[in-house]
């Protein structure tokens, strides 16, 4: 009951923290589309794209730290904490410092001609990728740090940090509209520097709060057996990673290359879009994570599986309530957001959100499998499996089908990967199928019809220039019954009528 307690309050402060951080970071978007214009805005998102999704990148690797460190603390074993942290920052100085050079050696062949840029804005969207790149060393070195709060499951300074990380983001969005001199580099090279910010809040935080945070290990003789078991774990989980990324990122390359610039800046809007909503499935994750890995740690492992289960089911109910009505109403919302909408932007988040919502069926199992530790073919398998996207996008793009089929393929592919992951836990964990149908997918149909007949009929007999003011908090509320009544288990159930209970009793004193 107690882990239970801890996983409420944190999913409660990370909730809060998105609150924040999401009106925030939209209210900057804005700003920033408005001030650079579509083609700079699509241009920075090219460049800057792979930086802009290390943030799962960065959650992804940092599930590796984690899952060692909570797979001890599981254990209860101090010394072995300590010495996972100090050669896991170890490892993470060398990737980083290996990613960064790839970047640069990338770039030479990007900016000779490959990516379809206007001539007067090259030098300028090479300047930006060059921060771009310095921005990743400290997106990857700070992973250790990240790992180590999420493992002591210390959310509320993940969370101060991530709201000053978006007020010095809306800071430098305002300080474009005083300046004069070339926008885009200045937003390029600024927004690095809140990753070098973000570093330092870090690294100061865990090197005085935790015991198992010490930098001692790097200075002496590294523990070649632990560093090659961390390696190997992180070097499939980086594969695993890169495959999403390059899928992601590949995507936009290959948009660029057909379509040009201003379709980068529709494609970065529906990313940014569906990585905002999904803060509240992975809020969620973030907190479950850690009783994932430390029931491994501790040899429950049908809690463990129980656990991702839970995460599988609550991660697509937080996310679809959000994600479906705002489905109905995407161009209203985007209008009023943006004002100056890019073209194809609406259906770009539409069938973007619905990709993310496919993934949420199985993400309690993505984390199921770095609990349990053997990778390598799932990694392998379920990564290749998201870079058919690119053929399939390639070829797609060359007979000419509207640009929309190419996000349809993307959903298509997350599925066939959703199925995937099912048969690899089978075999990891023995996971039992019909079980995880039954407990989790089954248990999401009837909700997720009742939501859309209802935004279904909104949208035909509700005629109101705001009305997605009416349909979002109406479908929520539809939805919400009927997650309770048809979605939930009978245990979920209990679970849910006691947690009321201690908030009632909490707030009545």
């Amino acid at each position: 009951m107690r882990a239970a307690n801890r996983v409420a309050l944190n999913t409660s402060i990370l909730y809060l923290r998105m609150l924040v951080t999401t009106g925030i970071t939209l209210y900057t978007t804005r700003i920033v589309l408005n001030i650079l214009g579509s083609t700079d805005y699509g241009l920075f998102n090219l460049v800057a794209g792979i930086v802009l999704m290390l943030s799962f990148l960065n959650t992804t690797m940092a599930s590796s730290t984690q899952r060692f460190l909570s797979f001890y603390q599981g254990a209860g074993d101090l010394a072995m904490q300590k010495r996972v942290f100090s050669n896991s920052m170890l490892l993470h100085i060398v990737i980083a410092i290996i990613i960064v050079a790839a970047l640069e050696i990338a770039g030479l062949f990007l900016f000779n001609g490959t990516l379809n840029i206007p001539a007067n804005r090259l030098e300028a969207t090479r300047f930006v990728y060059h921060f771009m790149a310095a921005t990743v060393f400290f997106n990857v070195v700070v992973v250790p740090f990240n790992g180590a709060l999420i493992a002591h499951e210390n959310m509320i300074w993940v969370a101060v940090v991530n709201v000053i990380e978006t007020l010095l983001k809306l800071g430098i969005a305002l300080l474009l509209t005083v300046l004069s001199y070339d926008r885009l580099m200045v937003y390029g090279a600024l927004t690095a520097l809140v990753s070098v910010v973000s570093f330092l809040l870090y690294a100061f935080y865990c090197l005085r709060k935790y015991a198992d945070c010490s930098l001692s290990g790097i200075t002496v003789q590294a523990d070649k057996p632990l560093l090659k078991e961390l390696s190997t774990f992180a070097g499939w989980n980086l594969l695993g990673t890169l495959c999403g990324l390059g899928r992601t990122q590949g995507l936009a390359i290959l948009l660029n290359i057909f379509l040009g610039a201003v379709i980068n800046a529709a494609y970065g809007i529906a990313n940014q879009v569906a990585a905002q909503l999904n803060f509240f499935s992975a809020t969620l994750l973030r907190a479950l994570n850690p009783q994932i890995m430390k029931s491994e740690g501790a040899n429950d492992r049908p809690r463990m599986l129980r656990l991702a289960m839970m995460a599988s089911k609550f991660g697509f109910f937080l996310l679809a309530v959000i994600a479906v009505p705002a489905c109905f109403e995407m161009e209203a919302i985007l209008k009023l957001w943006l004002k100056n909408v890019p073209p194809h932007t609406v259906v770009f988040c539409q069938l973007i959100l619905i990709a993310t919502l496919i993934n949420q069926l199985t993400i309690g199992l993505q984390s199921a499998a770095q609990a349990i530790g053997n990778i390598k073919y799932y990694q392998i398998v379920v990564g290749t499996t998201l870079l058919l996207n690119l053929p399939i996008a390639y070829i797609l793009l060359s007979l000419h089908y509207p640009v929309y089929a190419v996000i349809i393929s993307y959903a298509v592919v997350e599925f066939i990967a959703c199925v995937l992951r099912m048969f690899f836990l089978r075999h990891l964990g023995g996971l039992s199928i019909r079980t995880y149908l039954s407990r989790v997918v089954y248990r999401e149909v009837i909700p997720l019809i009742i939501v859309l007949l209802v935004g279904v009929l909104a949208t035909k007999y509700i005629h109101y220039h705001y009305r997605f003011l009416i349909t979002i908090p109406l479908t929520g509320f539809v939805f919400g019954l009927s997650i309770y009544f048809f979605g939930l288990c009978a245990d979920e159930k209990i679970l849910m009528r006691n947690f009321m209970d201690k908030i009632k009793q909490k707030i009545t004193g």
